[in-house]
């Protein structure tokens, strides 16, 4: 009898540190979605500054260079995440946002300088829409979107290509569209990619998740202003 009690004390440890384990990891969980959405909202608020000191107090457009230096931001954030420095992961962050908001900012004066501020507000309220709708549809659905990363990698890969080559080369309006038309498509699977990385806690920093949503709606919203656009050009 003591030996049944002995073996059922063991199981029912067992059982109870069991858990206590899955309440540790639900907890991180949600923690880490808590996290990654105030920082994503920090950082559309970083952005939307930086887009307004682009309209009113910067004329030098230069994508290149804004490539450049995003690219190079986003390599110092994933080195500061990895070696522990939140806090200097956190500056980059906010720099970056920024920095993308300004190179936003003489676009949005093409549009509203031809009277086209309304395009530019479709194409946020199209973006909030689709962000939120795919965002609680990754949260609920049992579709496993895990198997979309190698094909939305390469489908970036050749957007970015196709673009720079019509940037230097082509500076053709057509395949410009169609880039944007396509890139609209890879970043709503992004949106739905990334979400469910976050959720099932395949990221390791809230940092990192942030700014990987924070791209996905960047790029969507830039995406669909050039097709709108395009269609309500004269």
């Amino acid at each position: 009898m003591s030996l049944y009690d002995k073996n059922y004390a063991q199981n029912n440890n067992y059982a109870n540190s069991e858990i206590l384990g899955e309440e540790r990891y639900a907890g991180r969980i949600s923690s880490l979605i808590k996290q990654t959405y105030q920082l994503l909202t920090a950082s559309l608020i970083a952005a939307t500054a930086g887009a307004f000191v682009g309209m009113n107090f910067f004329s030098i457009s230069s994508p290149i260079l804004f490539l450049v230096v995003e690219i190079a931001l986003i390599f110092g954030m994933q080195f500061a995440t990895k070696s522990g420095s939140n806090t200097i992961a956190l500056v980059l962050l906010f720099a970056f946002t920024f920095i993308t908001g300004l190179s936003l900012g003489p676009i949005l004066n093409f549009y509203i300088g031809a009277g086209a501020g309304n395009i530019v507000t479709q194409a946020f309220l199209m973006t909030a829409i689709i962000f939120g709708g795919l965002s609680v549809y990754a949260m609920n659905t049992k579709t496993d979107f895990s198997s979309w990363g190698k094909v939305l990698f390469f489908a970036l890969l050749a957007i970015i290509v196709v673009s720079l080559l019509n940037y230097f080369f082509f500076s053709s309006p057509l395949i410009h569209i169609i880039v944007s038309a396509i890139a609209a498509f890879v970043f709503c699977g992004y949106i739905l990619f990334d979400t469910q990385n976050i959720i099932r806690g395949n990221y390791t920093s809230p940092i990192m998740a942030a700014v990987s949503l924070y791209l996905d709606i960047f790029n969507l919203f830039i995406s669909l202003l050039n097709i709108l656009g395009f269609l309500n050009r004269e």
